[in-house]
């Protein structure tokens, strides 16, 4: 069956926003969680990472909490290594693992520390005992999304080198 050019325009509309939608949900699934962390990973040699769904959970019910301020504050007491941000826009989960990932020139391998500024997100994303990830994002009340990842076992512990 051809379709005419007046309903062509619709389809078309259709196809893009159904594109669109699969662009914005790719950039943040756990697959995509797992992946960036895992390039980062591999840069360094450590084992992949992969997705536990206990630790995934404890990431969603905090990043509920965070819904309401988008604060960012760790949260406390939990059994895992964490890693937030927050960002406007589409604030995706490539956008926060890019900020993480990004802090990878700041640590210094022979020192074992920070060089110019912050790296502890980049340590824990590349720590070579924590095996295991839950992240989740969430849209705040003031627009914003908020990021989080959990690794377990945890990781960053003074004085111990990442890989």
């Amino acid at each position: 069956m051809a379709l005419s050019k007046k309903n062509s325009l619709p389809c078309l509309a259709f196809l893009i926003g159904s594109l669109m939608f699969h662009i914005t949900y790719a950039q943040n699934s756990r697959r995509d969680f797992v992946a960036l962390h895992n390039r980062a990973r591999a840069e360094v040699g450590v084992q992949p990472m992969v997705w536990n769904k206990t630790v995934a959970a404890y990431a969603q019910n905090y990043a509920n909490i965070r819904s309401a301020d988008c604060n960012l504050e760790h949260s406390q007491g939990g059994p895992y290594g964490e890693n937030i941000a927050y960002g406007s826009g589409e604030f995706t989960a490539v956008d926060a693992g890019a900020l993480w990932v990004g802090e990878k020139p700041l640590y210094n391998y022979n020192s074992n520390s920070c060089v110019g500024g912050e790296c502890l997100h980049y340590t824990q994303v590349v720590w070579r005992d924590s095996t295991q990830l839950g992240c989740a994002r969430v849209q705040c009340q003031n627009g914003y999304y908020f990021v989080t990842c959990n690794y377990y076992p945890p990781g960053n512990y003074i004085g111990q080198r990442p890989f």
